[in-house]
């Protein structure tokens, strides 16, 4: 990895990173394990470390997919339990380092009322640090989350607000832009990320930040979420210095 490191030097770093977390219980099944919660927990120590590795590359912003819409209907009450238990330790563990800021994005309203608290408890208790520029890491937790959704709502605030304003119709769709619906999505005021890594070889987005990765590269790892390896990672910063980034061009 030394070399793997000596060679990412003065070369290009990406500085929003997304991470796909991907066959934690793919994981646990093969080990023989009977809940799937060994996985989802293996997971989450693993995107401890990962952030580790993207703080100490210099990356300054990182968004982890966690918990999609779509499982809050589509795991097993046992298995969400154990996810919301997970999720929630973990946001507790990434506000515990003075260094890095925590920040939601997604929706509150359908999320158990325990993790919907401590996510609100933990973005007040890191509002004030700051980020970037080797001063430290903005991690985004993508919980309650689907692009789809994040869409809609960032339209149904424009919708609100031009209702508000009591402006008409024509004014409205005047005003709809990329950058005015950039500004409502659940990330506004970031940049889009960069990168978005995936592991255990899925390569789809499965209805992840479909509006901010428009011209995102992207890196799959075969690895599962809980086996992902730093030098996995650094191949993946070395595999992004080496493209020409074109932006729909």
């Amino acid at each position: 990895m030394r070399r793997l490191r000596a060679g990412l030097e003065g070369r290009p770093t990406p500085q929003h990173v997304a991470m796909i977390i991907d066959g934690n219980r793919r994981w646990a099944k093969q080990l023989g394990l009977e809940s799937a919660a060994f996985g989802h927990r293996a997971g989450a120590d693993k995107m401890m470390e990962f952030l580790g590795w993207c703080d100490r590359a210099g990356v300054e912003r990182v968004t982890l997919y966690l918990l999609s819409i779509d499982n809050l209907t589509g795991r097993s009450s046992e298995e969400l339990s154990d996810l919301v238990e997970i999720i929630a330790d973990l946001a507790r563990r990434i506000a515990a380092n003075t260094r890095w800021r925590v920040q939601q994005v997604g929706q509150k309203e359908p999320l158990p009322e325990q993790l919907a608290a401590t996510l609100t408890e933990v973005e007040a208790a890191t509002a004030g640090r700051e980020c970037g520029s080797g001063q430290g890491l903005h991690v985004n937790l993508a919980v309650g989350y689907g692009g789809r959704n994040e869409i809609v709502d960032a339209i149904r605030r424009i919708v609100n607000k031009h209702a508000e304003d009591g402006e008409s119709l024509e004014a409205l769709a005047a005003r709809i832009t990329p950058e005015l619906i950039g500004e409502h999505l659940y990330t506004g005021g970031q940049p889009d990320p960069d990168l978005v890594i995936r592991t255990s070889g899925e390569q789809r987005l499965s209805d992840f930040m479909l509006w901010q990765s428009a011209h995102s590269e992207f890196y799959f790892v075969e690895a599962l979420g809980p086996d992902l390896r730093e030098v996995d990672f650094l191949r993946a910063l070395r595999d992004f210095a080496g493209r020409q980034r074109r932006f729909g061009h």
